[in-house]
């Protein structure tokens, strides 16, 4: 990920670090939780982390105008009083009165109005840039070409300290429902008055603060006793502790040494419910793993390449693994959405059909039909820090190489950590599938679709395009009515299957464990710990 602004995240002495461990003196509230962790690969701006592990910091640090609720995943106001529209594409929005940064610094119209034009300016490299270009201006502060011919976003206008307006380039009736991304949440001016100094120790406007960051060691987090909010901390802190391998983590937990694990190893999923009992949580999420391509390398998009990536679908046995590797904590994908959006009515369970079905027989007629795997070997990339990711992917190796006859037709790829995994992407260095798992931002279908999918799209790391998906999605959006737009999402959805965009393999549900020292304990929708509302015992 190769951003405008390199790290700049002071070198906070490990003395100080160290000095707010998992225990302490003290009890409930005074006490400070500690919970696994990655390193993020970005500085923490919120329109520049599309990562889970930086987003885990972000939904602590920030506030937006919506929240979504962590039990229901539902979008409700937090900092916004009313987003009104008669006509879907302008809004004014009005943000409640009283909320201030941890500064001190008032949170106005105009702290959120900057932030969105720094997200959205070509020259700021932010990776999450695409969210804000339904708004009306984009194309002149982010042209797909040349230089930027505006400063700001001509479809923003602030009104008052509380108001500001949003016109937007086309009907966007779920907008609003979006604005609970980390992307659009405001900024102190801080954050533009000595930038470095910013990044070196980020201010938000949520529950907790950054205390220390040591790199590759641990994130200290504390609880601002000024928050305004309705969803104050119930525990003193969490030190986020930097783990390069979870089962090295899993068993810290278990001997007492931490409070906290978000991501149960797969080798101990036999033995997680002896180990924890009903400390073990397991439940769905809007997470979907599947493997991408590199369409920018000629070779995956020539033609007869969709009868190999079909064909490659159908060799992956995905009930034999989610039950064997992930012991019924995946559920074999049927789509490219989650089981999450069954409210929602994005979920369609029969879209993918005989691609995603395992038939080793045909898979090997289609891969054949295709033209065979580009150079005779697939190489599987993925991190190997998180995730439990070796055994899936050999997992899946062995069923493609089974299906197709061949005993090293695929193999896996790992690279160390995922901060260089994922500069490896954003660099264009895959030559053969990867791993790319989605981690919903909101509770929407578009957000499954549009961001991975939609050309240029910030998260289409595979760099596919389609101009009958581009126009399917530009329509869904459009459409006031609800099926209207599930119908045209689903035809635009049709178009990934088609071509094979990405295979989908299985849905995943949140994984976590923790300790006696802990109650209250729970992960959202999105799979992340609600942390603020932990109690140390």
């Amino acid at each position: 990920m190769c951003g405008a602004t390199q790290t700049k995240w002071a070198a906070c002495a490990v003395a100080v670090a160290l000095a707010a461990t998992a225990c302490g003196g003290g009890g409930g509230a005074s006490e400070v939780v500690s919970s696994s962790w990655g390193d993020p690969p970005n500085p923490l701006e919120p329109s520049n982390t599309n990562e889970v592990q930086g987003g885990k910091v972000l939904d602590m640090l920030f506030r937006g105008l919506k929240r979504y609720d962590p039990k229901t995943g539902e979008a409700e106001d937090m900092l916004a009083e009313k987003i009104d529209t008669r006509d879907s594409q302008n809004f004014t929005v009005t943000i409640k009165d009283g909320w201030t940064f941890s500064n001190g610094e008032k949170v106005t119209a105009k702290s959120f109005v900057d932030a969105w034009n720094y997200g959205a300016h070509l020259k700021n490299n932010q990776r999450n840039a695409y969210f804000f270009g339904y708004i009306e201006g984009y194309d002149k502060v982010h042209p797909e070409k040349g230089k930027a011919t505006a400063e700001t976003l001509s479809g923003l206008t602030v009104k008052d300290d509380r108001t500001f307006t949003v016109k937007l380039t086309q009907k966007f009736s779920t907008w609003p429902k979006t604005l609970g991304y980390a992307a659009f949440a405001p900024l102190p001016r801080a954050f533009f008055d000595d930038h470095d100094a910013w990044l070196s120790r980020p201010v938000g406007n949520g529950p907790y603060t950054v205390e220390s960051y040591v790199k590759g060691s641990q994130m200290s987090m504390r609880k601002w006793e000024q928050y305004p909010g309705p969803d104050k901390a119930r525990n003193a802190g969490v030190d986020l502790k930097v783990y390069t391998d979870n089962n090295t983590a899993y068993t810290d937990l278990t001997a007492g040494n931490l409070d906290l694990v978000d991501d149960v190893p797969a080798s101990q999923l036999k033995n997680v419910r002896t180990d924890l009992g009903d400390r073990y949580i397991n439940t769905p999420a809007g997470i979907i793993q599947t493997l991408a391509f590199p369409f920018y390398d000629d070779r995956w998009k020539a033609d007869g390449m969709a009868k190999v990536r079909k064909g490659l679908s159908m060799a992956i046995n995905r009930q034999q693994i989610t039950d064997t590797i992930f012991q019924k904590t995946r559920i074999p994908a049927k789509d490219w959405t989650s089981p999450v959006l069954k409210g929602e009515g994005g979920f369609d369970d029969t879209l993918c059909g005989e691609a995603c079905e395992f038939n080793a027989a045909e898979a090997k007629k289609l891969v054949a039909a295709g033209g065979g795997i580009p150079g005779g070997t697939l190489k599987i990339t993925y991190n190997a820090d998180t995730g439990s990711h070796k055994e899936w992917v050999d997992a899946v190796c062995n069923s493609i190489n089974n299906a197709l006859g061949k005993d090293n037709a695929c193999t896996g790829n790992p690279v160390g950590t995922f901060a260089d995994y994922r500069n490896q992407i954003t660099g264009r260095k895959m030559t053969g599938p990867f791993r790319a798992g989605w981690q919903m931002d909101y509770p929407l279908t578009q957000n499954f679709l549009q961001p991975l999918y939609y050309t240029n799209a910030s998260s289409n790391d595979g760099k596919w395009s389609s101009k009958e998906f581009d126009r399917l999605t530009d329509e869904a959006n459009a459409e006031s009515d609800v099926a209207k737009a599930l119908a045209k999402f689903r035809d635009a959805e049709k178009v990934v299957r088609d071509e094979m965009a990405a295979i989908p393999l299985w849905y995943q549900n949140g994984s976590a464990g923790y300790s006696e020292r802990l109650s209250n304990v729970a992960l959202n929708p999105f799979s992340v710990p609600v942390y603020n509302e932990i109690t140390v015992n």
